[in-house]
């Protein structure tokens, strides 16, 4: 797994076209897509690209508190920081803005699951490198 980084993460998705909605605003539901994308791309920064060989995740609860729109060619910037650690278990905050204004924050509870077994998933406590390295 790679190196702790002291940095704050941000990952950034221009909105397409076809990521909106009839009145020209990201679809609610795209901005689930963007998140999934930022968590991926995070856990890779901080775990390595090849991280689900040791770590795995599934997601219990996500709600996202709206705030903004964001348009057609914004950038939209994430930025996940772990509010909460338990045994199997952590929570992500992830704060959504364009420009710098809020565009809305995102909550989520995952649970670190056994890698590979999928069905049924298989709760194993949260590794201690994944929690230096988020930390």
């Amino acid at each position: 797994m790679a190196d702790e980084q002291s940095e704050a993460f941000t990952h950034r998705i221009r909105v397409r076209y076809s990521d909106c909605d009839m009145q020209g605003v990201v679809f609610n539901s795209n901005y689930f897509v963007y998140l999934d994308d930022t968590m991926d791309m995070w856990l890779q920064e901080r775990l390595g690209q090849d991280f689900q060989d040791e770590f795995d995740y599934m997601v219990k609860k996500a709600s996202l508190e709206w705030d903004a729109p964001a348009r057609m060619r914004e950038v939209v910037e994430m930025r996940p920081e772990v509010t909460r650690w338990g045994r199997s278990s952590f929570d992500v905050r992830v704060h959504l803005a364009v420009e710098g204004g809020p565009v809305g924050t995102a909550e989520f509870v995952f649970i670190s699951v056994k890698p590979g077994a999928h069905e049924p998933p298989v709760p194993v406590p949260v590794p201690d490198a994944v929690r230096a390295a988020l930390s």
